[in-house]
């Protein structure tokens, strides 16, 4: 290429120097013909042949020339753009050789080049790499005597590997130990005519590689711990592919799926959610990436809820569910709590208002909103505590303060307090408020509100009363004394003082029981009552103790009593009842005597009785024999007389046998007959034995009978008795031509006999007295008798277990009323 631009450029100088020539006689000719320009037609018109031509010849020579420059300065610019370029391409191929040099050496390594037929080497890298600090490689011709820095084995070797590498271009590798300890690879090839050996260090390659296997094995273990763990964890999780495929499933997964494993939850793809969550699952994983709610699970037939997240990744998701069954049953149970606490709070008479952290009303009772008088809506609207306080000061609800800024400053101080506070206020409706507030845990203030009005006042009417009553305990004739639970007397009056003649000091000390006791032994010493005295007061059970009556030696007798109270002390009392006792003597004695003259009244009267009974039977018999037509014919009057002696006779012996009755009964001789009674039976025999009566009286009998009665149990001829005395008893008090009811009713538990007359009645001293024995009074009526008929019916009646009530007014009649009880144990209690 230099060759060629010498030779034009050569080329060029020669036609340079012809061009100057031929300018330069041109140069003569045009200044020749400058001068004669006037002649030039006569000059060319007499220009030779020769001339002629050797202008031609000059004209060709200039174009020539000119023709020449322009081609040269062509050359020219090619050459110097080929220049550039080549300069360009040298740049880039050093640009080239450069980054292959930097990537060759980016690791320690050695080059070694041996050229073709040459024994010179070109030795480039890190020479440093193979030396140690006894065998330096300086200069780095010495690399090639392998010796120096191989083992004596592998500098053979290499020897040899290099050898057949420049001979035949053998390639090899080899992995040798250097003097210095270190691991070197060296590399053989055959490339461009060229032995090229590289030797690279290996110790950092193998220590990145043992490095990289470690992680390896870290992270395979830290795979296999993370499943171990997944697999172990007690809520269900999940891995999925993109395909939404299941890739991986715990123990707990497959439970909840209702697979026998978690492989067998893999391969059948078991699906723990239903379509439609895992359809939103999806959509929010696709948007957000995440997914987190709380779903229906049915799992072994139980319907259970699950608290489920799940995440999305490049290649899948994963995701978790954590049983919430428990904790929404818990919320459901706190909720029902919290809501029977608000009700129960809204049933209380204490007023309860919550304000929460900012100081807003949280939650009221109705108790809050009556001790106000405040509306509903303005509660409801969730208030600041400030603003309620300035709302009841406006209405006048609460008490005026000096400084009422300061005031509420000092109440709301409560909301940075840790311990509750109380304060009393006084409002101006004369009601008296006690104020609990109390900081809640979560922020705020709980205050309780208390109207004690009432309980102050109680307290003070208490208080006075307490005087009262200690007034009243030292005024009481009995001596009283309090004993503690510990035995220490608490309480005493002065007439337990004077009783025993015990000093108002020594009491003071408050001694025990066993002390009170040997001071009083004095005056009273039995052990037995002491004794009991001790158990009664310090004992834990059986603290009470029967009524005692103790007679001192000073005559005095006493009752004692033991009251037990409600703390545990024990109160004892002792009442002087000589005065009592001395007079409850003398009417003892006097009643043994009215008792035993009574028992002589009833001896006498049933001896009398049974003595009377035989003579008059006597005398009834010879009355019957003297009426009876076959004894004789009777004169009128003698017939008059008899009928009298018989009317008199048969009087006294009914007088007598009921006399001996109520003897026999008050004896507790008499027994009943029981057996079934007609009613209507017994009240057609009982009004036979008084018509005759009823006809001389003009005396209407009405008989009503309760048609639910038929029969019931009792002794016949006993009840056709009472009936007979009770009617007999209404016929002697009532008017002429007036009417008596008899009424029979069942009730219940008994059948009811009613006699009702309206005679004069009976006033209640009367009524007390008519069931005793020879009680009668006329009380203005016709009735004379012994007064044994109502005595008798008594107890009749309650010889069947039955009762007798008289009810009877002055001037309104009366009436007496038998209950004889159905129940057959009851009457045969009573009769027995």
């Amino acid at each position: 290429m230099s060759g060629a631009t010498a030779t034009i450029r050569r080329a060029l100088l020669s036609c340079s120097a012809l061009t100057r020539g031929a300018l330069a006689a041109l140069g003569v000719v045009v200044v020749a013909g400058s001068a004669r320009a006037a002649e030039a037609p006569a000059v060319l018109a007499g220009m030779s042949r020769q001339e002629w031509a050797a202008l031609a010849t000059a004209g060709g020579i200039l174009g020539f020339s000119i023709l020449a420059a322009i081609l040269l300065m062509r050359t020219r610019m090619r050459a110097a753009a080929t220049e550039a370029r080549l300069r360009a391409d040298l740049q880039a191929l050093q640009a080239d050789a450069d980054r292959t040099r930097a990537l060759l050496f980016a690791e320690p390594q050695v080059l070694i080049a041996w050229p073709a037929g040459s024994d010179r080497a070109h030795i480039s890298g890190d020479v440093a790499l193979l030396a140690s600090p006894h065998a330096p490689l300086d200069p780095p011709q010495r690399l090639l005597a392998f010796s120096a820095w191989l083992l004596p084995e592998q500098a053979v070797r290499m020897e040899r590997a290099v050898a057949a590498l420049r001979q035949s271009g053998e390639g090899f590798a080899l992995q040798m130990a250097t003097s210095a300890g270190r691991l070197v690879e060296a590399v053989g090839r055959a490339i461009g005519g060229q032995a090229v050996v590289r030797i690279r260090d290996l110790s950092g390659v193998r220590r990145e590689l043992a490095e990289s296997v470690a992680r390896e094995k870290r992270l395979m273990a830290e795979t296999a711990t993370l499943r171990a763990f997944a697999g172990a964890m007690p809520c269900p999780l999940w891995v999925r592919r993109d395909d939404g495929v299941l890739e991986f499933a715990n123990e707990a997964y497959a439970r909840a799926a209702d697979a026998a494993s978690p492989g067998e939850a893999v391969a059948q793809n078991c699906e723990l959610l239903d379509t439609a969550s895992r359809a939103d699952m999806g959509r929010a994983l696709a948007e957000h990436g995440r997914f987190t709610a709380r779903l229906p699970v049915v799992s072994h037939g139980e319907r259970r809820m699950f608290d489920v997240v799940a995440l999305g990744f490049p290649h899948g998701s994963a995701g978790f569910a954590i049983d919430a069954s428990e904790a929404v049953g818990l919320r459901a149970a706190l909720e029902r709590m919290a809501e029977a606490h608000r009700r129960t709070l809204d049933q209380l008479s204490c007023a309860v208002a919550v304000f929460d952290g900012e100081r807003r009303l949280a939650f009221y009772n109705d108790a809050y909103r009556r001790l106000w008088d405040l509306e509903r809506g303005v509660l409801d609207a969730r208030p600041y505590d400030s603003d309620l306080l300035d709302r009841l000061r406006l209405a006048r609800k609460i008490a005026e303060q000096p400084d009422f800024r300061a005031w509420k400053a000092k109440l709301h101080e409560a909301y940075q307090a840790i311990e509750p506070r109380s304060d009393t206020w006084y409002l101006p409706d004369g009601r008296m408020l006690r104020i609990v507030t109390t900081p809640n845990p979560e922020g705020g203030v709980t205050y309780l509100i208390d109207d004690v009005t009432e309980s102050i006042t109680l307290a003070r009417q208490n208080d006075g009363l307490m005087r009262v009553q200690r007034e009243t305990l030292d005024n009481l004739a009995e001596a009283v004394a309090v004993f503690g639970s510990n035995g220490r007397i608490e309480l005493f009056n002065p007439p337990f003082a004077r009783m025993w003649n015990l000093p108002t000091e020594a009491l003071q000390l408050k001694p025990h029981v066993s002390t009170v006791e040997e001071w009083c032994r004095p005056l009273y010493d039995d052990d037995a009552t002491w004794q009991a005295l001790r158990e009664a007061i310090t004992g834990i059970e059986n603290r009470a103790m029967p009524p005692r009556r103790l007679e001192r030696a000073d005559g005095t007798v006493l009752d004692c009593l033991t009251m037990p109270l409600p703390d545990g002390a024990t109160m004892l009392t002792f009442q002087d009842v000589t005065d009592s006792v001395n007079v409850e003597r003398v009417l003892r004695e006097r009643n043994d005597a009215l008792e035993a003259a009574s028992q002589m009244k009833v001896d006498f009267v049933h001896h009398v009785s049974y003595e009377l009974r035989s003579p008059l039977t006597t005398i009834i018999g010879f009355a019957h024999f003297l009426s009876d037509p076959a004894t004789g014919p009777m004169t009128e009057k003698q017939a008059e007389y008899l009928g009298y002696i018989t009317a008199s006779t048969n009087a006294l012996l009914a007088i007598i046998n009921n006399i001996l009755d109520l003897a026999t009964i008050d004896a507790g001789a008499m027994t009943l007959a029981l057996g079934s009674v007609d009613v209507r039976k017994a009240i057609a025999d009982a009004s036979a034995g008084v018509q005759d009566r009823l006809a001389r009286e003009r005396i209407t009998l009405n008989v009503t009978v309760d048609p639910g009665i038929d029969r019931f149990v009792a002794d016949e001829a006993r009840v056709v008795q009472v009936l007979y005395n009770l009617l007999a008893n209404a016929i002697g008090f009532a008017p002429e031509g007036s009417t008596i009811d008899l009424a029979a009713i069942r009730s219940a538990h008994s059948v009811v006999f009613r006699v009702t007359d309206r005679g004069p009645g009976m006033t209640p001293e009367v009524r007390d007295k008519a069931f005793d024995w020879f009680e009668s009074h006329a009380n203005g009526s016709r009735h004379r008798g012994a007064g044994l008929g109502l005595s008798l019916v008594r107890s009749f009646v309650e010889l069947h277990g039955g009762h007798v009530y008289v009810d009877s007014e002055v001037g309104h009649g009366t009436t007496v009323t038998c209950e004889f009880p159905i129940d057959h144990d009851v009457q045969r209690s009573a009769a027995e």
